[in-house]
Parts: structure tokens; sequence; C-alpha cells
């Protein structure tokens, strides 16, 4: 049997994508997850050779259970995606920062050596610095707006990992991920809803371009980072980073948000006619990491946006029935 780790939200998009890694390099893995949102048949294939513990990441009695033996607990849970932050604010505050100390407690509890910490991209807001470093100052720039319920509650999370844990674990990391994509990621993110948007139009079957409105006027700009390598970096990071540090895991191929969406029409086969819209309230303008960090320990994304845009989108027409049920729940 390989070494224990274990991730929290491990049936969420990049949890389970982990998971699945970690079973395939011979790990001992566990998961952590109420699948309330997340969804272990995300990580079906290797279920068998995976410890579920169907607990709440913020019960520290039961996480304190599910941890002990581990070399490493990887704290991915959190209630993720943009409408979320503005729909259920409470929940995104109440799991991000309840749950960063129960894991932090119950780590120290149970004597668990390593701790990595997901934190975002979203930290930063509007950066100053374009493409971001990991120095660039967080931001919180307006706490009426219920978008920062998220982005300041992994502030807080990075604070809990680095202070309220230092002297009780060998190795403390944080990682930032930045927009990171691929199939099964969810329907309540800018890919996928551009994807069954596009598809709707096609099969509406109407003459000429089809008007597509998008929020902003299509300048904006994300760099995507398929979850393979997402994956990839933190593993790198992990075994070669050093404690106490912060590392962004991305991608710095960046694309504006109206040639996204161009692009994702043309995978769907159908031509668009880009429609700007209202901004959303605290919308950032442009996103990019530096990776140099990461570089420098040797990671190098691997699958760039047409050929990860080619997966995500297949996935997307195959399922598309699911956001119909998805949009239920």
């Amino acid at each position: 049997m390989g070494t224990r780790i274990v991730v929290t939200g491990g049936g969420g998009f990049i949890g389970a994508y982990l998971v699945k890694r970690l079973v395939r390099d011979g790990w001992d893995v566990a998961v952590v997850d109420t699948m309330v949102r997340g969804d272990a048949s995300r990580f079906a294939e290797v279920a068998d050779e995976v410890n579920l513990f169907s607990c709440d990441v913020r019960d520290e009695h039961a996480l304190e259970a599910a941890f002990t033996g581990a070399q490493v607990v990887m704290h991915l849970a959190a209630i993720n995606g943009t409408e979320n932050f503005y729909k259920r604010p409470e929940l995104v505050l109440d799991v991000g920062l309840r749950g960063a100390l129960a894991v932090v407690n119950a780590g120290r509890s149970a004597g668990v050596p390593h701790l990595v910490v997901a934190s975002t991209a979203e930290v930063y807001q509007t950066p100053a610095e374009v493409p971001t470093p990991e120095t660039v100052p967080l931001m919180l720039p307006d706490s009426l707006n219920p978008r920062y319920s998220y982005g300041g509650s992994k502030i807080v999370s990075e604070l809990i990992a680095f202070n309220y844990a230092r002297e009780h674990y060998e190795r403390v990391q944080v990682f930032r991920p930045h927009n990171v994509y691929g199939p099964d990621m969810g329907w309540k993110h800018v890919i996928p809803q551009f994807v069954m948007r596009a598809a709707a139009g096609r099969d509406a079957e109407l003459a000429g371009p089809v008007p597509f409105e998008i929020q902003g006027d299509g300048s904006e700009t994300r760099a995507f980072c398929y979850v393979d390598d997402i994956v990839d970096g933190i593993l790198t990071m992990y075994a070669k980073g050093g404690h106490r540090e912060i590392y962004h895991i991305g991608n710095d191929e960046e694309i504006a948000v109206r040639d996204l969406a161009l692009r994702i029409g043309e995978a769907v086969g159908l031509e668009l006619d880009i429609q700007p819209g209202q901004a959303a309230v605290g919308g950032t303008p442009r996103r990019c990491p530096d990776i140099g960090k990461m570089r420098a320990l040797g990671y190098e994304p691997k699958i760039d946006l047409s050929e990860g845009l080619k997966r995500t989108v297949a996935w997307y027409l195959e399922h598309g029935n699911a956001a119909v049920v998805n949009e239920l729940l």
C-alpha cells in the first residue's frame, strides 16, 4: 500500500481528477466529500481503490478520523462557481472559513505532517500587474459585493494555513489555480455555459450568424488551464516545492472572452454574432498568471487551449441533457 493522502473535495472537478491521478501513481487515497456538490461518479473508475468519508468538511471530529495515518492532506473542498458567489455567499463563506479551520485543527490532532491548501486567482480581484506573480498584494475591493465571498474566504484560508498552522506542520503549501477547465467541470462556469448556449443556437437552425450575448464588451481576458495540467502542477509543487510557499498553477496562454466565445461557436459548428452586455459588477478586466515560479520546479502546461476546448466541448455536447437536471438542483 502506498503513502496515505486525503483529498477534501475529492468529488469536485479538480479534486476528482487529482484523485484519479493519485490512485494511478500508487498513493493510498482517501476522499472527504459529502457529495452535495461533488459527484463520486467523477472518479468511478478508481472508486474501489478510494476510501470515501462522506462527512462535512466543517466537522472537525469526523475529519480527525479521516486524517489519521495520512502523510498529507490536500484541502480542495469549497463552494465554487461564479453564480454561487452571487447567489449563495453565506454558504460560500461558511464552508470556506469553517472548513479551513476544521481541516487545520483536525490535521494537527491527527498528527498529519504535510498540508496543501487550494486558494484561487480570485484573491487578487483586479491585479495591479499582469501577468501576475505570487507577490502581488491580495485585494478585497468591496465587502458589500457578494462576489467577493469566495475570494475573501480564500484569503482567510491562506492566513489560517500559514499562521494558524505554522507550528504544527512540517510542510505547508498553498496553490492558486487560474481558470481551470475541462470535461465535467460543472455547469455554472463560463465555458460550459457558452457551449450549451451555442448548442441551443445551433439546434434552433436560425439563418445567418446567431446572436450571442456575453457579459461586458468581450475584451476581458483570461488564461485558461486544462485540468490535467493543473493536477500535474499540484503534484510537481508537492514533490519539489518548499515549505510555507505559494505557487500559481495555470497557463499563461491568454484569450479575450469574445474570442473564446467565437472559438466555442466554431467547435459547436455555429457562427456567432457576439452581442456585448452589461459587465458583472466586480468582474476582472484581465487575468493571467506569471507561472515562472512553477516553471523553476520543472512544470510546464502541456495542453493548449485549442486541444483543451476540443475535448471539453465534445464532453458537454455528449452530456448536455444533464444540464437540464442540474438546473433543478
